[in-house]
This record gives C-alpha cells, structure tokens and sequence, in this order.
C-alpha cells in the first residue's frame, strides 16, 4: 500500500462520483457565462493590491519624514496617505456594487439555465430527488458555485499577486526573512490535497443531509392539513428532530476536522510572525533598521501571511465548490428529450398502440403488457381500469412522457403518420387529475394554456368549461389564489384548470377524471360542452357512468 493508499484509509476517504477533471470542466462552462463580473473584480481586486503596496511605503515615508530620518513635508506625506485611503474606500464601493447588481443576475441566469435543463430532460415516472432536495440545490448550491466563479477566483488572483508583490518589496529590503516566510507554503501545497478530499467528503455529507431537512420541511408544510386531522404533529416535529440531528452530527465531524487543519495551520503563521518580529527587532537595537523600517518590515510580513491564509482558505471554498458543482451536475444526469420544432398536424388525428409494453423496473414486471388498441380521428374514448391498472402509465405514453418499451405507439391523420415523441406533444390538450392550479390569478392561470389569450378567448373557455362563476367573484379574473387553488372549491379548481387547457385548441384531448369533484347536473353540461365539437379526438380517463354514457367506446385496462 503507497503512502496515498494509506493516507486515504487513515482519513476513511470514500471515492468521489466525478473526477476533479470533469468537475474543473464542468466550472469552466459554466464561468464563461459570468466572465464580466469576474473580469471585473479581478481588476478591482489588483487596483486594491497597488494600493495596498503603496500604502506600506506611505506609511514608512510619513514616519521616516516625521523622525527626521527622510527630508519631506510632513504635511504631503500625510496627504498621500489620505489619497490612498480614498482610493481603497472607491474600490471597496466599487466592489460591494458589483457584487449585489451582477452577482444577483449570475445567479439567477445560471437558476434559469438548470430549470430549462430539467423541464426539457427526460421524465421516468420516478423522480431521482425530492423536490425538496432539487429546489435546495437550485438555491444554496448555484450561490456557492456563482459565488466562487464570479468572486473567490478573482479575489484570489489579487490575493496572489499581494502575495506576490510583498514577497518582493519584502526581499529587497532583507531576503533572509523573506526566505523564511513564504518557506512554509511548498509544506501546505503539500498536505492541501489530501484535506480536500477529506473535507470533499464531509462536506458532501452536510449538504445532503441539509437538503433532507428541507425536504422534510416542504412536505410536512405541503401536507398540513392531512398531519392535522391524522393530529400526527408530534410525529411530524419529530421527524424533523431526527433529520436535523442527523445534520448536526455531521457538521460537528466537520467543524472538528477543520478546526484542527487550521490549528496546525495557524500555529505555523504564528511562529513566521514572531520570527520576523524577531529578526526586525534585533536588527533595528543593531541600528541598522529605522523605527520607519521596522513598521514596514512587519506590514510586508503581515501582508505576505494575510494573502496566505486566504489562500489557504481557498482549499475549503474548492471543497464547497467541488460539492455545489457536483450536486448540480447530477441534476443534469438525467438525458434531454427529442428537441426540434414541434410538429403540428392538421385536421382530426387519432392515436393507434401496437402491441405497447412498459415496466417501470425490470425485477417490478410490466405494468402494461401487449396493448393493442386504435382512437380514431373523432372519437371519443373511455379508458376504465382499477387503481393500479396503468390507466396513467397509458397518458404518460400518449404524452411521450414515457416511451414504451415494446411496441408503437403513433399519432395519426389523413395523410402522416408519426411514432410518438415530445415534438408531437403539441398536437394535445391535457387536463391532469386533481387541482392542478398554481399560486397568482385566475387570469394568469389561464394564460399558461395560450399566453397571449385575449379576454374574449378566455371568456369563451370559462364558459365551455362551465366556469363562468368567475364572472360573479368581485376581481373576476384578477381573483387571486393561493397554492394549489387555495381559495376556490375542488370543483371550481377543476373547471379553471379544464379552460386552461381549452386554451391551447389542439387536436386531442386527454381528460384524467376531470369531472370527479362536479355535482352531476354540472357535469353533464360540462360534457355536452367538450363534446360539442365532433373535429377533436376526445379520450377520458374515469370512473364516473355519466362519461361512459357519451363514449363511442370504452377502453377496459385489466390489472397484470
């Protein structure tokens, strides 16, 4: 076993699921987007490093001219200090501005950016995360990364070039001290990489386990109303206990490693500082140091160690970053759909499975096995079934959400023909089971089915869809609602959300259970309404007999 071998048992470092190189890949497209915020504090961050160098000979001067040991104008010397405190007050101003305008759209560019990554990446039917765990990636994980890209990087290029440019004042004026300053840095380079791995790890353990306390939070909130009536609060608050003592436990492992990294760390800058000090003090009772020499002796040396123990604390903000990085390239593991323009095809189109298979698991055997069956262009279809049949398996195949594992499944007209996929998803109006509404107003809510929907079109919805209530609310269509249509009944939600989707005026209409929460006299007229049509292909999902009864077939799916 080599020396690294042993190190890495000794650290009880685990193997990581991206290499450092494609990590570094991954940062480097990702910074091309931020390249005017880094630039930008990159120079100021220079700018700051000259003002910095000149201010220890300000000074030396000012106390050189001061105790009579330079000629000058005490009164210059002083207005030079003054000039050079303003200026790293302007950078400092400069700086903070940059950070909170450009910073605030970095980070939101780049939220944009993997929010479109998701939406147009393949859907499998299980989610890979929480939806809690994704939202704390998208938030906490895209600072850390915009933030190391757009300001740790470029402060650690003014970082090193202070380290840089005091080394060499510092070693005009004695390059003994100079030597023995800086000649612990090879030591840190040294053991910097093996505490990266470490705290890669521990670090990769906290998040993941922050990221399950949101999760938790977003549920228990998501679902208060069932933890209310099933009064599980105790169980609900306990829960959290669990997941966020889990956190703690973790952030003390870390907390512990970092501490003693930097104890031994710390204890080396010390010894450096007092060495100096040392040296500095005993060369100036020797005469051959002034007391204005001495003060720039001991700046230079702060201002050699201050630029390495930032660059020292480079090494945690690589681990963060590696981390952040990491968990979001797992976001975009997940395989992007068929792109391309969509195709749209005219007249009534119909929907034919051949011999259609899907499991969502090998070992969980198929959950529809060897369907056959034909929509024709105009019909309208009942698909009956259990719970557990794969009646929703069935809609995510005819919305391309899921492809199936054997057989075709093709959409239709008079003249084309076409296997399904996402660019044909356009060809459909699709209301989901349950109240599918989101925050904001009616009005915005219907838009989402036709953006530029005028108030005549939105109109005409409501009123297909039986939903013409809205015009009796005091604000109309400005009446706002909360979550998940909070402020409107289960019924009304359902009809807002089957006007929306008449927005979109597509071929084929795919209905899950939409009249499930209408009194029956509502619900014949809402069918009536859909029906009115005889150019769409009309296919629902239901349990309900009064749907049956305006089917031109049934579609019976049997239990596997």
């Amino acid at each position: 076993m080599n020396i690294k071998s042993k190190l890495k048992h000794i650290f009880r470092i685990p193997e990581t699921k991206y290499s450092s190189n494609v990590i570094f890949r991954w940062l480097w497209l990702a910074w091309r987007g931020n390249r005017l915020q880094a630039t930008l504090n990159a120079a100021i961050g220079i700018l700051s490093v000259a003002v910095s160098l000149f201010s220890v000979w300000a000074v030396k001067n000012a106390i050189d001219v001061a105790s009579g040991v330079t000629e000058g104008n005490i009164y210059a010397a002083v207005a030079i200090m003054a000039g050079l405190i303003l200026m790293d007050f302007a950078l400092n101003i400069s700086s903070v501005w940059i950070r909170n305008i450009l910073g605030i759209k970095a980070q939101n560019r780049m939220q944009q950016q993997l929010l479109d990554r998701i939406l147009r990446s393949e859907w499998h039917g299980r989610e890979s995360f929480h939806s809690g765990d994704v939202l704390n990636r998208l938030e906490i994980d895209v600072t850390n990364v915009v933030n190391f890209l757009t300001e740790v990087i470029p402060n650690s290029i003014s970082t090193l070039a202070l380290f840089v440019g005091a080394f060499l004042y510092l070693l005009m004026m004695d390059w003994r001290l100079a030597v023995t300053i800086v000649i612990m840095v090879p030591v840190v380079v040294i053991f910097s990489k093996i505490y990266v791995r470490k705290m890669r790890s521990l670090t990769r353990e906290v998040r993941d386990s922050d990221s399950k306390v949101q999760s938790v939070l977003q549920e228990t909130i998501q679902h208060r109303m069932l933890i209310k009536t099933l009064e599980s609060n105790i169980a609900a608050v306990g829960k959290l206990e669990d997941t966020q003592s889990e956190l703690r436990n973790k952030v003390v492992r870390r907390t512990k490693f970092s501490v003693f990294s930097n104890l031994i760390l710390n204890l080396g800058f010390s010894l450096g500082y007092l060495t100096a000090f040392t040296w500095a003090a005993i060369r100036m009772s020797a005469g051959t140091l002034t007391f204005g020499g001495m003060t720039a002796f001991l700046q230079l040396v702060n201002r050699i160690q201050s630029p390495a123990r930032q660059l020292t604390k480079l090494i945690p903000s690589f681990v963060s970053v590696f981390t952040a990085a990491e968990r979001l390239m797992e976001l975009e593991e997940n395989p992007l759909e068929e792109q391309g323009e969509p195709i749209e095809l005219s007249g009534p189109c119909g929907i034919r499975l051949e011999n259609v298979s899907y499991a969502y698991q090998d070992d969980e055997g198929n959950v529809i096995r060897n369907l056959t069956f034909n929509f024709p262009p105009g019909s309208c279809t009942a698909i009956l079934g259990e719970t557990g049949s794969g009646k929703t398996t069935l809609v995510r195949i005819i919305l391309a959400l899921l492809k199936p594992q054997n057989g075709r499944a093709t959409i239709y007209n008079r003249k084309k023909n076409y296997e399904l996929s996402p660019r044909l998803r356009t060809n459909f109006v699709y209301v989901p089971q349950g109240n599918t509404l989101m925050s904001g107003t009616i009005r915005e809510n219907l838009l989402l089915g036709k953006i530029n929907a005028t108030d005549d079109e939105l109109q005409q919805a409501l009123q297909t869809s039986c939903a013409d209530f809205v015009f009796a609310l005091p604000l109309g269509l400005d009446t706002p609602c909360s979550e998940q249509g909070g402020g409107l009944s289960e019924g009304q939600a359902q009809r807002i959300a089957i006007a929306r989707s008449l927005l979109r005026n597509r071929n084929i209409m795919l209905l899950d259970e939409v009249t499930s929460a209408l009194d029956p006299d509502t619900e014949r007229q809402l069918l009536r309404n859909l029906l009115a049509q005889q150019n769409k292909t009309v296919i629902f999902i239901t349990h309900r007999p009064a749907v049956i009864e305006y089917c031109d077939q049934t579609l019976t799916i049997e239990k596997i």
